[in-house]
């Protein structure tokens, strides 16, 4: 649990289930898969699936580098409603983030960089480790 009670499982699954509503509100199309991981002050989110008609055209076409450039700009767009769901999911302030695209496999992934805590978002393995139980 971090500070707001919020279980380590409700933060990730709040981060994907965000994220991929904004790409499918903003693109038009979302994502397919998503998976998120916090760990100590990091979030990351992988996203697989999601290019629109005109970009998978694009890809085919042998212009990834066109696509992979709009959607930096589009992360650069987004970065206040993409750090602003971080920031609610988690209850910190995001300090970093970076984005990045690859067209073939078709992935995302969007990471944060968490103020630091005392007690950061501990991970999975970290939290089995951690259980006495």
């Amino acid at each position: 649990m971090i500070e707001n009670g919020t279980s380590h499982g409700a933060i990730v699954a709040e981060v994907s289930r965000g994220l991929v509503h904004l790409h499918g509100r903003f693109y038009g199309r979302g994502p397919t898969q998503a998976k998120t991981y916090a760990l100590d002050d990091t979030v990351m989110c992988m996203l697989a699936g999601g290019f629109t008609t005109v970009e998978r055209t694009l890809i085919d076409d042998g212009r990834s580098e066109d696509v992979e450039r709009i959607r930096r700009s589009f992360q650069q767009a987004m970065r206040e409603r993409f750090t602003g769901l971080v920031e609610d999911a988690t209850g910190r302030s995001v300090i970093a983030y970076m984005s990045q695209v690859h067209t073939n496999p078709d992935m995302a992934v969007e990471l944060f960089v968490l103020e630091p805590a005392e007690e950061g978002l501990v991970g999975e393995r970290e939290a089995e480790l951690l259980d006495p139980a």
